[in-house]
């Protein structure tokens, strides 16, 4: 839909559609936020896994910022488990925003389907629905 026929449209149909564009670019932020915290979540569950083959009283060594600082091996498990339960609160918080933009998003599309006078997609024919 090019600017022109965006104008003819009334003004509630202009404000749908663009909140409609707003959720869609939340709910893509959402989606990437919550891939970053799920790959620092799998890397950190991978760290515990590696220390649980790490011998007591082995040098252990962690990153601070741009440097390395050896630290007792217990100390590094409880940072990282600590780090973990975090991780996965943020991550099912991020779950559960994003379900519900995308229901919000589904409501504003049919709403906006039925202002442009389109029928919805039928269940199971997403792409081959013909408006």
């Amino acid at each position: 839909m090019d600017m022109a026929e965006m104008e003819q449209l009334p003004p509630e149909v202009q404000e749908r559609i663009a909140r409609l564009q707003q959720l869609q670019s939340m709910l893509q932020s959402l989606v990437l936020q919550r891939q970053r915290v799920d790959i620092e979540l799998n890397e950190t569950e991978r760290a515990l896994k590696a220390l649980e083959k790490v011998l007591e009283g082995s040098r252990i060594f962690k990153s601070v910022g741009s440097i390395l600082v050896e630290m007792p091996k217990d100390e590094v498990v409880r940072d990282l488990t600590e780090r973990k339960e975090l991780l996965e609160i943020r991550s099912k918080a991020l779950e559960k925003q994003e379900n519900k933009a995308r229901e919000r998003l589904a409501s504003l599309q049919e709403a906006l389907q039925r202002d442009l006078g389109l029928k919805p997609p039928q269940p199971g024919l997403e792409g081959n629905a013909s408006n």
